[in-house]
């Protein structure tokens, strides 16, 4: 393949203009709640090279009952503005952020929120003021990478990754590499990825970079290295290399050393990529769980189990919970109450020295991919008017313990076990159409990837090398599937629907369609070892496309699905099938039966769902 590579053309800027960006764009948390009369909320979010944050717009949502209501801004002790807001339930506010400071590539600020109610009125603690639909407006223009360190800028809103019309598998590999990659370095914000092919006899793709959009290309060839191509607009990342150093390459866009690569062109020696992950024992600290301190007439502390971050499925979960209380008068009772999913799971009473020191066990049965746990001190007794007479603080220290085992099979059972299951690292099985199933590879794994707080370590082989493996794999059969050695929850053929153990002996149950119907479905599998998530047909590739394609379209999508398999039909919302209940507090090595739910009233609620088009994905946090 011969091709002209074009060195990067250093264009002058176009005038600068007025630029908002969503909280959801820059990766920020919203809506902002400010509780009680006084409440606070601290706000970080990234700002492009060349531009300079001047306004934070959103909409305001105010309490009942108020006199007044004041919001500052501040930053480094700094008052950077102030403003009374208008007593309306629901109205635009715009906040001027002019003086702020940008400290790499980034501005932290603290809103301070003031309510006055009306006299003989309280302030609802559990009514806050809101800021909703949140944006900050830019002014500037951004400024042009002129190195390898400073391709990736600090908002993304999408990536492509252009590879050949008939990619090799290394070059398969390095794509989806990449853009698990990219998705995990920008998963707050939820950057697109998409797969494009390049020009026969090209490395670069034709189209230009539109701004906060980058374009990478990825193509085999003898010399190795990242280098940037293209201008006088964005440039074009160019990775190449052999075979075997494609996918080296593609790590240093994901490793720290990438800052150090300040010239257009860089080559990386051998990296090595390998999670560092807890171990049975781990503290809250360690997974992520920092900030767990709050001072209310009835605090609560909620932090989260998140199963990604112990990288594998687990159960038998405890927590040491070690903090402390502001002790309560004797005349007020108090309780300290451990609550998740909707339901108590443990309380006792409040000590008088106001230190919090026991052991909670998490009931299998309500661990989740991200399990929630809530940690309240309730009150009761005469607290006084509007409850004034005593804030309490309530504080959970981030050393608590977290012991937990691992699950076979996984707990929770079915696309919730989904990606703790296939971690730390998944091989992805494509066929013979590697452009195809390279681009749905990269939309399966970038899914994934925005549920994991931890990057998924990913290796593109063939279909039969990852069954073969023995280990967690993503398998790609677009045309459909044909081995007997993975049976899987739903079996399609041209007219015909097979649910397995969907009736009340355990049996399959069978659905004759007429006329025939395509599918397309992801399947989740457990087969004794490892799990298995199955993409396929019954010969319909474009339906699973559509499948794809509909989950892309809502970030929501994905942490939504539960069941063993979600199933989607011409002109059809997807469907989901109800995954098996595993044993509560099985332990790993235990095979034996247990409860299961009824499957076969699933499978009568499935079955009307394809004829009528109703949705089972079930709608929970989380």
């Amino acid at each position: 393949m011969c091709a002209v590579l074009m060195p990067v053309v250093a264009s002058s800027a176009p005038p600068a203009r007025a630029v908002p960006l969503t909280f959801d764009e820059l990766g920020s948390a919203g809506p902002l709640e400010f509780y009680g009369q006084a409440g606070t909320t601290t706000v970080t979010f990234p700002v492009p090279p060349g531009m300079t944050p001047t306004a934070l717009d959103a909409t305001l949502e105010l309490p009942v009952f108020l006199r007044s209501a004041a919001v500052t801004v501040v930053q480094d002790r700094r008052t950077i503005a102030q403003l009374d807001v208008p007593l309306l339930p629901r109205g635009p506010v715009r906040i001027p952020l002019d003086g702020v400071v940008v400290v790499e590539n980034a501005v932290t600020i603290t809103l301070n929120a003031y309510l006055l109610p009306l006299d003989g009125y309280c302030v609802d603690p559990s009514n806050p003021l809101r800021l909703v639909d949140g944006a900050v407006e830019f002014a500037g223009v951004e400024t042009v990478p002129a190195a390898v360190a400073d391709f990736l800028p600090p908002v993304l809103r999408t990536l492509t990754i252009a590879v050949p019309p008939d990619p090799s598998q290394a070059e398969s590999d390095a794509a989806v590499r990449l853009a698990t990659a990219v998705t995990s370095r920008y998963r707050q914000q939820n950057t697109g990825v998409q797969i494009t092919a390049l020009p026969r006899g090209r490395v670069l793709p034709a189209a230009e970079s539109a701004p906060f959009e980058r374009q990478i290309s990825i193509t085999e060839g003898p010399d190795s290295g990242l280098s940037l191509q293209g201008g006088p607009g964005i440039p074009v990342l160019l990775i190449s290399g052999p075979a075997a150093e494609l996918a080296n390459q593609t790590r240093l866009l994901a490793s720290d050393l990438r800052r150090l690569a300040i010239s257009t062109r860089a080559v990386v020696g051998p990296l090595r990529d390998a999670p560092q992950l807890p171990g049975d024992t781990t503290t809250l600290r360690e997974l992520g769980e920092n900030e767990l301190t709050t001072e209310a007439l009835a605090p609560r502390v909620v932090f989260g189990i998140d199963q990604t971050r112990l990288g594998r499925s687990a159960h038998n979960v405890r927590v040491h919970l070690v903090g402390s209380y502001t002790p309560v008068p004797e005349n007020i009772g108090a309780q300290v109450v451990v609550r998740t999913g909707g339901e108590t799971i443990d309380r006792w009473v409040a000590d008088r020295d106001g230190v919090i020191d026991h052991w909670v066990d998490i009931p299998d049965r309500l661990l989740q991919r991200f399990t929630n746990l809530e940690v309240a001190v309730d009150i009761t007794g005469n607290t006084g008017r509007c409850g004034e007479f005593q804030p309490l603080t309530l504080s959970i220290d981030g050393e608590s313990t977290v012991q937990s085992t691992p699950a076979r099979p996984p707990v929770p059972p079915g696309l919730q076990s989904l990606p703790q299951a296939l971690m730390p690292r998944v091989e992805i099985g494509i066929g013979d159409d590697r452009y195809a199933d390279t681009a749905r590879a990269v939309s399966i794994m970038t899914g994934l990837q925005r549920l994991s707080a931890l990057p998924i370590d990913t290796v593109v082989v063939g279909v039969q090398q990852a069954v073969d493996s023995g280990g967690p794999a993503v398998l790609i059969a677009a045309d459909g599937w044909d081995r007997d050695d993975i049976t899987l929850p739903v079996s399609v053929s041209e007219d015909e629907l097979t649910v397995e153990g969907a009736d009340t002996s355990g049996a399959a149950v069978t659905l004759r369609l007429d006329p025939a119907v395509g599918f397309g479905a992801l399947q989740w599998v457990f087969d004794g070892r490892r799990s298995l998530l199955v993409a396929t047909s019954n010969g319909a590739p474009r339906q699973l496309d559509q499948l794809l394609r509909w989950l892309d379209e809502d970030p929501a999508r994905w942490p939504r699905l539960y069941g063993s398999a979600v199933i989607s039909a011409p002109g059809r919302t997807p469907v989901t099938v109800p995954a098996p209940a595993v044993t509560a507090q099985a332990a790993p090595r235990d095979s034996g039966g247990g409860g299961t739910v009824p499957i076969w009233v699933a499978a009568g609620v499935f079955a009307a769902a394809v004829v009528t088009g109703a949705l089972l994905l079930r709608r929970r946090r989380g």
